[in-house]
């Protein structure tokens, strides 16, 4: 079943296109072929690695034109003419005029970091699980790190799900100085919601990059990558230890679906109200207001 998403623009809900649905419901229906494909080839990197390579030919090009009337995108954003894309993965992670995406100016406001499917939770201690009511997936396992994981435990969370058709680059939230990138490595599982629905941990297994943003006025926030099937990488485009201004470029994610996710400390961000639809996914876009400092 295709999810259903609100759009912050216009307020109404829509059911969401799903790229390569048929492929989603073998991968995670419960069937035998589709367990055996998921765990003997689909969520190992080397294939997420060759599909990426795949999309980088310039044979590729063929299919952006298609696939933009498909999912209705706005080619009017972009800073290239389609003629000039020289491959689907070059599409994929393309640049957007400014006047695209401008960012929330005022001083107190975090924003939107990508495009995406949003979920927000001001305690994560008191939500009562992503997707599947009474699941929740560990902060330690997360982060990899038990300290860091007492830090957030009673602070905000913040879920974002890239789709395929998406504006797949990633931006700072807020102006800081960016620490040194943690890898993580682990499978590649997809970050759909039907994936999630049956493997919640998938967010806290997949391969992931952990940055701590150090800001003037919400503390301390992880910024979180996590790839997904067919992610070829997830590149960062900053330089560490510098200090960045509140939507410059972090990095992007090649081909593919992919999550971020952002951890805030207790009592630094009060969310935007119209953002907080209990388990309701709501389509935002980079540069918009997420929150404010407390």
């Amino acid at each position: 079943m295709s999810p259903q998403v609100i759009d912050r623009v216009t307020g109404k809900a829509f059911t969401e296109k799903v790229f390569g649905e048929k492929w989603l419901k073998t991968l995670y229906g419960g069937n035998f072929l589709g367990a055996f494909l998921l765990h003997t080839l689909v969520k190992f990197s080397w294939f997420s690695k060759l599909f990426g390579f795949w999309q980088s030919l310039p044979f590729t090009k063929k299919k952006i034109v298609p696939f933009v009337k498909e999912y209705d995108i706005d080619a009017n954003e972009f800073e290239k003419e389609i003629r000039d894309f020289s491959s689907f993965n070059d599409f994929f992670t393309r640049h957007l005029k400014k006047s695209a995406r401008p960012i929330v100016e005022e001083k107190s406001a975090a924003c939107i970091p990508a495009d995406g499917r949003y979920l927000f939770y001001e305690n994560i201690e008191k939500t009562d699980g992503f997707v599947v009511k009474g699941k929740k997936f560990s902060l330690i396992e997360l982060l990899g790190n038990e300290e860091l994981a007492k830090r957030y435990a009673s602070g905000s969370l913040v879920i974002a799900r890239l789709a395929p058709c998406d504006y797949h680059r990633f931006h700072f939230p807020s102006p800081g100085i960016p620490g040194k990138p943690l890898l993580i490595q682990g499978p590649l599982f997809s970050v759909n919601p039907m994936a999630l629905k049956k493997k919640l941990s998938i967010l806290t297994e997949n391969k992931r990059v952990i940055t701590e943003l150090i800001t003037p006025s919400f503390g301390k926030v992880m910024i979180i990558e996590v790839g997904a099937t067919n992610v070829g990488s997830i590149v960062q485009t900053h330089q560490s230890g510098r200090e960045v201004k509140k939507g410059e470029e972090k990095g992007y994610f090649a081909f593919g679906g992919s999550t971020i996710i952002l951890l805030f400390e207790k009592g630094k961000i009060s969310f935007c109200k119209d953002l907080l639809q209990k388990n309701k996914e709501i389509r935002c876009l980079m540069g918009q207001a997420m929150g404010y400092s407390l």
